[in-house]
Parts: structure tokens; C-alpha cells; sequence
């Protein structure tokens, strides 16, 4: 294990409206914003359809499945990091029958709204932690 302590300069509440992606918005804000380190820490909502990859095999390295749904979806979480300036991002969503999430992929579209939290971590270059 290896850890290493990053320093918090702001956070930023993100607001999407109703029709825009999800990924798409974040990525748009964090490029406006400079921001090139970050962490996602939160995110509520609802989505009108979604779409997410994941692992599907234990072998190393992992094949992906990429796989998404229309319908009615309420947004449980969405966390990740800003690596570089690009958005790995992480979302958690349920229907009425069952919690479905995975990796944050373009066509995840918010349906009333989605709020999401991103804290800048100038200098923590998560590529950097090899060395810690």
C-alpha cells in the first residue's frame, strides 16, 4: 500500500441542466476551470439513459464491457479523479428493481438534474505516487 497526502484548495459544486452529458459537462468544466488535478468527491442526480463500462474478466490486464440502458435513473454517486486534466469519473445509479454503476462514459444523459462536487489538488500527480 502507499498513500500520500494531497492538499485541497477549492471546491467547486457543478450544476448540469436537464439534457446534457455527463461526462461531457465535467470535462468542459474542468478544461474551462484549468483544473489539471482533482477529486471527484460527490454527485447526485437523475439520468434519462446511461452508459458505463466495466470489467469483465479476471485476467490481467482486464477486458472492458460497455454497456447502457434508456429509461428513468436516479444518480446515487458519481466520484473519480481529474488525472492531467482528463476526468476518470465513476457513477452509481438504481431504477426501482436494482443499483447498476461502473466507469463514466459519454451518453449518460442528466434527466432533471445532476450536482457534482470537484475539489482541486494542485501538484498531486497520482503518477508521481510510484515514488512514495
Amino acid at each position: 500500500m502507499k498513500s500520500h497526502e494531497v492538499k485541497i484548495t477549492k471546491v467547486h459544486a457543478v450544476r448540469l441542466q436537464s439534457g446534457e452529458d455527463l461526462l461531457r459537462g465535467l470535462q468542459e468544466f474542468v478544461k474551462a476551470h484549468g483544473i489539471t488535478f482533482g477529486v471527484i468527491l460527490s454527485g447526485i442526480g437523475s439520468a434519462s439513459q446511461y452508459r458505463v463500462h466495466a470489467v469483465r474478466t479476471v485476467n490481467m490486464p482486464p477486458g472492458d464491457e460497455i454497456f447502457g440502458k434508456a429509461g428513468p435513473y436516479d444518480i446515487l454517486n458519481v466520484n473519480g479523479f481529474v488525472l492531467d486534466g482528463r476526468v476518470h469519473a465513476h457513477v452509481t445509479l438504481s431504477d426501482t428493481r436494482q443499483a447498476i454503476g461502473g466507469h463514466l462514459e459519454e451518453g449518460t444523459r442528466v434527466l432533471t438534474m445532476a450536482i457534482v462536487t470537484v475539489a482541486e489538488t494542485p501538484g498531486a500527480a497520482i503518477s508521481e505516487w510510484d515514488r512514495f
